[in-house]
């Protein structure tokens, strides 16, 4: 994977987290859980990936964590949108969806554009 590949997955994977977040703190399962939900399982986070992200998450200060019981009574760490976390997730969003949204645009045409 080329270092601008990375750097793309990495942001959008951070991205995805921090929305996550935005209803209240979660475990890291219920992290990958809702994003697969959300994408209708179009993305799914392997711990090998999501894992990293959070840390990477909790040393930006974007993210902090606490330890909790799981719904299904089991010790987990939670992480919790921290107030830097959640300014990131509102300047990148914006920056996602106009990127997204000139992409779409492009790859639908079906015609050249005039010279």
């Amino acid at each position: 994977m080329a270092d601008s590949d990375i750097s793309v997955f990495r942001s959008s994977l951070d991205l995805l987290i921090l929305k996550a977040l935005t209803w209240g703190p979660r475990h890291g399962y219920a992290i990958a859980e809702w994003v697969e939900r959300a994408t209708d399982a179009t993305i799914l986070i392997e711990e090998g990936s999501l894992y990293p992200a959070l840390h990477r998450l909790q040393r930006r200060g974007l993210v902090e964590t606490e330890w909790g019981v799981s719904a299904n009574n089991r010790r987990a760490k939670f992480y919790r949108l921290a107030a830097a976390g959640r300014a990131e997730l509102r300047q990148e969003s914006a920056a996602w969806l106009r990127y997204a949204d000139a992409l779409t645009r492009a790859l639908r045409m079906t015609a050249p554009l005039p010279a």
